[in-house]
């Protein structure tokens, strides 16, 4: 298993897991904007360019069993005040290996990058491409240690006719290189976590992003 997120994230594409040795570990950020945690099936990667010894102090002041502590609320917080940053929720993370093909809903590709869905996306990832269907939006681009992400948005009037699980199909078909695509949704958005598996996603752990406060 390597020591780096990408090379995680690789393996774990591919179905090979960290251990569920109970252990959490501190690698390198893989960018200045992204810095967070990971936590697999009992194993949790830690994220972030800080000191080692003060993570596991953390994590050991932190109530609650070991192998939720990366996840636990005080130990996040206390992270979020060390680095100075801010994060939105916990998502549940997935992924799906790329199909060949056309993708199986019409897209126009939005190419003007003052739009406000691209610089949006420009603030979390890069290499940024949108495209607009009827009725939704799909969004690819390279987010944390380089990986391909994809977001959909579907409007509410056209809501519960599969457009989101569509959208979440093409992007399988949209990803350059033959690479996987991942998205995160969050735990209590149970209508995109439904859309995302229907399309192919499968759970690979769950993630807790931290961004500059300036984003």
């Amino acid at each position: 298993m390597g020591q780096t997120l990408a090379e995680i994230l690789d393996a774990a594409a591919e179905g090979r897991f960290p251990p569920d040795d109970g252990e959490t570990i501190v690698v390198p950020q893989p960018s200045w904007r992204d810095a967070g945690v990971v936590a697999f099936t009992g194993h949790s990667v830690v994220f972030a360019d800080e000191d080692p010894a003060w993570v596991m102090s953390a994590l050991a002041d932190v109530d609650t069993d070991p192998l939720a502590a990366a996840m636990n609320a005080r130990f996040l917080n206390a992270l979020l005040e060390r680095t100075g940053r801010r994060m939105d929720t916990i998502d549940l993370l997935t992924v799906a290996p790329p199909l060949a093909g056309r993708p199986p809903v019409e897209l126009t590709e939005i190419r003007d990058p003052d739009h406000p869905r691209v610089r949006r996306a420009l603030l979390h990832r890069d290499d940024v491409r949108v495209w607009a269907a009827d009725g939704g939006v799909l969004i690819l681009g390279r987010g944390v240690a380089g990986r391909w992400e994809t977001a959909i948005e579907v409007e509410p009037a056209v809501r519960h006719h599969g457009l989101g699980t569509a959208l979440a199909v093409a992007a399988r078909h949209l990803t350059p290189g033959g690479l996987p695509v991942w998205s995160q949704q969050a735990a209590g958005n149970a209508r995109s976590i439904r859309a995302f598996q229907a399309a192919g996603y499968r759970p690979v752990g769950g993630e807790a992003l931290m961004v500059p406060r300036e984003q």
